[in-house]
């Protein structure tokens, strides 16, 4: 009969990659057919933040066609939608290899204040998307001016 020791520390690391396995297949993005197509969802990285006059948001989308995003903004979110494709191929030695990437995004994010909708403006440089949108005036912050008196 031979003693085997059991070492708890290594069994919680097993089950501890076990269940990240398990959700990074259940939080993988899903795929959905089109046209005979495999497509993967996927969200851009996104930041959003206010200046004295605006909201701004911007969103990573290297290799994405600018023909080929919609941003819709309403009075309480804004809407980006679009897709990409990307295409890599490397050619080394013996062995031929080329990568492809094909995907729809849809985010939508909060406004957190009243805007003019109407005005938003987006530009897209260098794979990043920047969409403004100016505030409404009700909600622009306005400075006072404290008065000292003596």
């Amino acid at each position: 009969m031979s003693i085997m020791r059991w070492d708890p520390f290594e069994e919680g690391s097993t089950l501890r990659r076990s269940m990240e396995r398990m959700f990074d297949d259940f939080l993988a993005p899903r795929r959905a057919s089109r046209e005979g197509h495999e497509w993967a969802w996927w969200e851009p990285r996104v930041e959003m933040f206010e200046t004295k006059n605006d909201v701004v948001v911007r969103a990573e989308l290297p290799n994405v066609d600018p023909d080929k995003v919609e941003v819709t903004v309403s009075a309480d979110a804004v809407t980006l939608k679009g897709e990409t494709k990307r295409e890599e191929e490397h050619r080394e030695r013996n062995y031929y290899r080329r990568e492809l990437r094909y995907g729809a995004f849809t985010r939508t994010l909060p406004l957190g204040t009243e805007v003019k909708s109407g005005d938003a403006k987006a530009t897209y440089k260098d794979g990043v998307l920047e969409v403004t949108i100016p505030k409404s005036e009700r909600v622009r912050s306005t400075p006072v001016k404290i008065e000292v008196r003596k």
